[in-house]
């Protein structure tokens, strides 16, 4: 009796376990018919522009590694680097040959240190963030010939070490009263972190974007948040 029922137990399962499996081969998609992209890997060292050149590409890493033997891996839609066995950075994989694909936020704090390179830059227009910051830098260009190259320099850093778009609200706001884009005049319409909003000047908006000061010297209410002067 107890061998019948061990039988007849096993044979549900067995019929349970091709159900199931049944229902997951339905649920298969078929291999595919090439195989996948192996992942490449290369050393090679981060040149002085801060750019890496694979499979004659180059794309722009952080400027902390200028000098640095890193390792490259080239995947199918992704190019990642490491220092070590620790990834620093991973951008999409460029198609073709001979592009380039420069992130300012990559270079920026090199040209920090030497402005007078930016006009040289190899990839100049690359970090030119948007239209907005083109436009900033032909007025600096119109304005300030001697030091354009310094104050965008200094902008751009602006954009990398707080919100790019609030600096390119700022860069429109001057634009509209027709006031030269520089350092500091960016500077006092970008939102000012918390622990530095006791630096506002009384009166003035904290939150947002500011409009320059009309004519009369108050400030009007906040370009992008709505709030007023207290």
């Amino acid at each position: 009796m107890i061998s019948y029922m061990d039988a007849r137990s096993s044979q549900h399962s067995n019929l349970t376990r091709e159900g199931r499996s049944a229902v997951e081969r339905e649920a298969l998609r078929p291999l595919p018919v090439a195989p996948l992209a192996p992942c490449r890997e290369v050393r090679l060292a981060v040149g002085r522009f801060s750019t890496i050149h694979v499979l004659e590409n180059t794309y722009s890493v952080p400027s902390r590694l200028i000098g640095t033997r890193v390792t490259v891996r080239v995947r199918a839609e992704t190019v990642e680097v490491y220092v070590g066995m620790t990834l620093t950075c991973a951008m999409p994989r460029l198609a073709g040959r001979q592009q380039h694909a420069i992130n300012y936020r990559h270079i920026i704090w090199s040209l920090v240190r030497k402005p007078g390179a930016f006009a040289a830059y190899r990839y100049r227009d690359d970090l030119f963030a948007s239209l907005a910051f083109r436009r900033a830098y032909d007025h600096l260009r119109a304005t300030h010939p001697a030091r354009a190259d310094r104050e965008y320099v200094r902008v751009l850093s602006l954009a990398a070490g707080t919100a790019e778009s609030e600096v390119e609200t700022a860069l429109a706001l001057l634009g509209e009263a027709n006031r030269p884009p520089t350092f500091d005049a960016v500077r006092d319409l970008v939102r000012l972190p918390p622990s530095d909003t006791s630096s506002s000047p009384r009166g003035t908006p904290s939150c947002g974007p500011r409009r320059p000061p009309s004519s009369n010297g108050s400030w009007p209410p906040s370009a992008t948040c709505g709030c007023r002067a207290s």
